[in-house]
């Protein structure tokens, strides 16, 4: 009777979890595990697989190293900045008003928005045009 009685209120050597603690973690862990299954995340494809061309591929080098905090390449849904899918596939920019095309597109890369920083004295030329020639594939 007193060995039983050791073996319930007694810890192993070794055993250093409770079971509360054991319940305390299958909870963390399922809470985990219900967020990323509820989370937009989905694998990120290749140049190749999206078929962009040198040019295009160089242009979405930029996009990930100054837009894709602010703005989402395949998406409507915004982060700061309004999601970038299909923006040129319409004839107007959905929150300027001004025409969907590269001279305008251009100008906002470069001069930027009230809330949005100009790149001009970041990006050549030759990179604005690339950057433009990625978000045509969005």
């Amino acid at each position: 009777m007193t060995m039983t009685k050791l073996r319930v209120t007694e810890r192993r050597p070794g055993h250093k979890f409770s079971r509360f603690h054991l319940v305390v973690g299958a909870v963390v862990a399922w809470l985990v595990l219900g967020w990323l299954a509820g989370c937009d995340v989905e694998r990120r494809r290749s140049d190749t697989e999206l078929g962009l061309n040198p040019q295009q591929a160089a242009g979405r080098k930029i996009y990930d190293n100054y837009c894709d905090r602010c703005h989402r390449p395949y998406s409507t849904k915004g982060k700061k900045g309004p999601g970038l899918q299909g923006m040129f596939q319409h004839p107007y920019l959905s929150l300027t008003g001004l025409s969907a095309n590269d001279d305008r597109v251009g100008d906002i890369i470069r001069n930027g928005r009230p809330d949005m920083p100009g790149y001009g004295q970041t990006l050549s030329q030759q990179e604005i045009q690339d950057l433009l020639a990625y978000l045509h594939t969005l």
